[in-house]
């Protein structure tokens, strides 16, 4: 693995250097960087290379960095330096503040020790199970000659497998109630304009259950109540808990012995209803629109598809396949779903490749610069899988998910729902784009989702 080290940005590590970045007030920059962000770092590093400075929304001033070398040092570093949760507030009405998003220090590790878990080993034989399930039955009354809007259609699909995965529930009136609420309150930030309650705090304002922030706090609180009775439910249940996230966190405990609190399960529970439903269906939509949108990759991809029965294989057979792997990487590569990883507030000033960067500073590492940099990444705007089997890059050049202590602890359960829902779909149904055009990211409330959401016209079954 190798990291670049220069670029037609990169100076040489002479201390002092100095922070430049754009003049704009912090509220043009917030809107640029809310409503076209594409262009808005596209420009910014085309201007100042690999480290600029940028104001957005009611954060602390932050530098933007794209440079592999830094992203090192900054994954590599104590992670006493950083504070992560204050930088994640914007998540705050999502998903509480007991979520792993928000913790720091000792607590965050003690969480995402007994998070882990469930995410790895054994765990993912069912998991796989489960995701196969939930395709075939999602996509079994697709009709010849109808259109399917991919995101919406991967969102049923991802939020019944986290439902089924993390709290064990697959029928049922509470199941019902809850997929449904999910489905709202997500709906709510789904565009740029109404994705920009969640950036700026002035605008969370429950103004009545007809308000946008009103709306959405009513549907948080009806969605506290259900998730709240099934915690207490299963709790006091006479059989034994099952194999699902919700039971494992409730027989997990810390080193003390103290097990998680109500709260505490609420808010991981949102957690990971929030990092893995919208995350993962934008993922698969985008993944979509491209197997779709350039016929050799499409050809590739069903010729190794057909080379094993994928209706007969066993999920992990599935997940092993190159050129489908290449393809989920690429697709992660072009259009990250998150186009940052998680800020860090420096508690303390540091020196970084020669910039003295002060203390109260946030260091905002730029996913999709660092997925567009020609020295690493040769025709970055080309959907290019062939590049994934090629070389391997090291975690500070290709970090869809993170890194370091904060990398995403769901990472192989993205990856592997990411793999067998494509593996299902592509070898159920003929598909074609209803309109073969590029399509460009657009905000989604946290996320950056294909514009439209890709419709696909359903041509036969397999």
């Amino acid at each position: 693995m190798t990291i670049p080290t220069e670029n037609s940005h990169s100076q040489n590590h002479a201390t002092n250097k100095l922070l430049d970045g754009p003049k704009g007030t912090r509220f043009v920059q917030t809107v640029r960087g809310i409503l076209n962000p594409l262009y808005y770092l596209d420009s910014n590093y085309q201007r100042y290379g690999d480290f600029f400075t940028s104001k957005f929304s009611n954060f602390p001033p932050q530098v933007i960095i794209s440079n592999p070398l830094a992203i090192q040092e900054i994954f590599t570093a104590d992670s006493k330096l950083f504070e992560s949760g204050t930088g994640n507030q914007i998540a705050l009405p999502l998903v509480g503040s007991n979520s792993l998003l928000l913790l720091d220090g000792d607590r965050h590790l003690q969480q995402r020790k007994l998070l882990m878990p469930p995410f790895h080993g054994e765990r993912m034989k069912a998991y796989g199970q489960i995701i196969c399930n939930t395709t075939e039955k999602v996509i079994n009354n697709w009709t010849p000659g109808n259109s399917v809007i991919a995101q919406s259609t991967m969102q049923e699909i991802s939020l019944e497998v986290i439902l089924h995965a993390v709290f064990g529930l697959s029928e049922g009136e509470r199941y019902q109630q809850i997929q449904q609420l999910i489905t709202n309150m997500f709906s709510l930030f789904s565009n740029p304009l109404s994705a920009t309650f969640l950036f700026i705090k002035s605008l969370q304002q429950d103004l009545g259950a007809w308000s946008p922030w009103g709306g959405f706090v009513r549907q948080r609180q009806r969605l506290d109540e259900l998730l709240y009775q099934e915690i207490r439910d299963r709790k006091t249940q006479s059989e034994p808990l099952g194999e699902d996230i919700l039971s494992l966190l409730i027989s997990a405990s810390d080193e003390a012995g103290q097990p998680m609190s109500d709260v505490e399960l609420r808010d991981e529970l949102m957690t990971i209803l929030f990092a893995g439903h919208e995350t993962t269906a934008t993922a698969l939509a985008w993944a979509l629109y491209w197997i779709h949108y350039i016929p050799e990759v499409r050809e590739k991809l069903l010729q190794e598809l057909n080379s094993i029965n994928v209706e007969n294989c066993e999920p992990a057979e599935i997940s092993k396949l190159p050129y489908l792997n290449a393809v989920c990487c690429e697709t992660l590569r072009i259009y990250p779903i998150l186009f940052f990883t998680f800020p860090r507030l420096l508690q303390a000033p540091m020196q970084l490749m020669g910039y003295n960067i002060p203390q109260g500073m946030i260091l905002s590492t730029c996913i999709y610069l660092v997925h567009h940099r020609p020295d690493i990444y040769p025709e970055p705007k080309r959907f290019k899988p062939e590049r994934f089997l090629e070389r391997q890059f090291s975690p500070y050049e290709y970090l869809p998910f993170g890194g370091g202590n904060r990398r995403c602890i769901g990472a192989a359960f993205a990856m592997f729902e990411m793999k067998l829902v494509l593996a299902k779909v592509l070898s159920r149904y003929s598909l074609e784009l209803a309109e073969n055009r590029p399509v460009l990211p657009v905000r989604r409330g946290l996320t950056m989702a294909p514009a439209g959401g890709v419709r696909l016209v359903v041509k036969s079954r397999i």
